[in-house]
């Protein structure tokens, strides 16, 4: 097992609405789609993809696990590392991005914000 784990390649996400996360992604991200079907569409951050897919589709990949509504709750937090949170959290609101908390300083000694994307996920930037 000395091949493993490498990191994380791929996170995919189940969207109810992929167009509009799409567009989403496109706008506040800035980054171009790497792959895309009617079911999907793909977006790297770095080393690492992050696939939308359609809830409707998702049921295949997980069965018999089943896709938990975006009622349910929130159950972690992507952080992507940046400059200057100040400055990125004023491009992002210029960019439509309301967000949830932020910018602030947290007892650990990192400065944070949040969003939240049209799927229900939480994204945090931090420096």
């Amino acid at each position: 097992m000395n091949s493993w784990p490498k990191g994380i390649s791929t996170v995919t996400l189940f969207v109810e609405d992929l167009e509009a996360t799409k567009q989403y992604y496109l706008k506040v991200f800035g980054l171009p789609v790497v792959f895309e079907d009617a079911e999907s569409a793909v977006f790297k951050f770095g080393s690492t993809l992050v696939n939308l897919l359609k809830t409707t589709a998702a049921g295949e990949l997980i069965e018999p696990a089943k896709v938990a509504s975006r009622e349910a709750g929130t159950r972690f937090v992507f952080t992507i590392d940046v400059d200057d949170v100040d400055a990125m959290c004023a491009e992002l609101t210029a960019r439509g991005v309301t967000l949830l908390n932020g910018p602030m300083d947290r007892p650990w000694g990192v400065r944070t914000a949040s969003f939240i994307d049209p799927g229900g996920y939480i994204w945090e930037i931090a420096k």
